[in-house]
């Protein structure tokens, strides 16, 4: 039976030995949007492949580091790339960053994402707030990991995300005049892109956008009381829905294009007050 307090042990001693104080907002950082921790004040910078049990990230974008920052006040864990279901990871390492958050008595985490617009509205290089996650696919395993790992959920529904969090997203898109869309993110465990036939019957059950990461995170987190809210960056059409073939190089393409509009978005909403 696995016991991810002791499979981590280690990793959280290691941390709480070295960290420089007790952060209180965590930010994942997902493809292509990694260049956000090089625009805040650095505190400690630590290589995830340096720390005890911590998986490698095999995906480009994904720099595999963690920062302790300051930032409008506010005391930062960042962390430059996730691990995913679809790398052949186990999702007791997926949810890892959502793990030490919790364990360092993080009380907010923000987790982006790059994700293929389903929703014929939307265009490459939109930032999306998501309302909602479509992730059934993924349910029965979180719910034995958060069993396996003796926590229990206090009710069958889980605020995720969380709509203090997302208000103040949204007032801070307000204050920069950023275009913000929202919308439903549907949870595909990869590893490969969806077939047109899918993303038709995604779009047809009410999803935005679509992606292979976050679900498992912020589920993780929303389960452990942490308010949590996530942000897509929309990269390309979805399959079926322009004529260019898929890549992960059109991923971080356009990710890196909106890297500045994301920073403001990002910078201005640690800047406001979270209640």
């Amino acid at each position: 039976m696995l016991d991810i307090d002791f499979k981590y042990k280690d990793l959280i001693s290691h941390l709480r030995k070295i960290k420089p104080f007790d952060p209180e907002i965590a930010v994942i950082l997902g493809s292509g949007l990694g260049d956000f921790a090089e625009s805040v004040d650095l505190d400690l910078s630590v290589l995830t492949s340096e720390l005890p049990a911590y998986p490698l990230s095999t995906i480009e974008g994904h720099a595999g580091k963690i920062h302790f920052a300051h930032f409008g006040g506010k005391k930062l864990l960042l962390f430059q790339g996730r691990i995913h279901f679809y790398e052949g990871y186990h999702l007791s390492e997926c949810i890892l960053p959502a793990y030490i958050a919790e364990k360092l008595g993080v009380k907010y985490l923000i987790a982006t994402n790059a994700a293929g617009g389903v929703n014929r509205n939307f265009s490459p290089g939109d930032l999306m707030l998501i309302t909602s996650f479509i992730g059934f696919n993924i349910k029965r395993e979180m719910t034995e990991l958060l069993g396996i790992s003796g926590i229990k959920e206090k009710q069958n529904f889980l605020e995720f995300p969380s709509s203090v969090l997302n208000s103040v997203i949204l007032k801070a898109a307000e204050n920069e005049n950023i275009t913000l869309r929202e919308g439903v993110y549907w949870y595909n465990k990869g590893p490969v892109y969806e077939t047109p036939a899918e993303i038709k019957m995604t779009r047809n059950f009410g999803g935005d956008a679509v992606g292979m990461s976050t679900v498992p995170e912020v589920y993780y987190a929303a389960a452990r009381g942490i308010m949590t809210s996530s942000i897509s960056c929309i990269t390309n059409y979805a399959a079926g829905i322009s004529d260019s073939k898929l890549s992960h190089n059109e991923v971080t393409e356009t990710a890196g294009k909106v890297k500045e509009k994301f920073e403001k978005l990002i910078k201005t909403v640690l800047s406001l007050e979270f209640r």
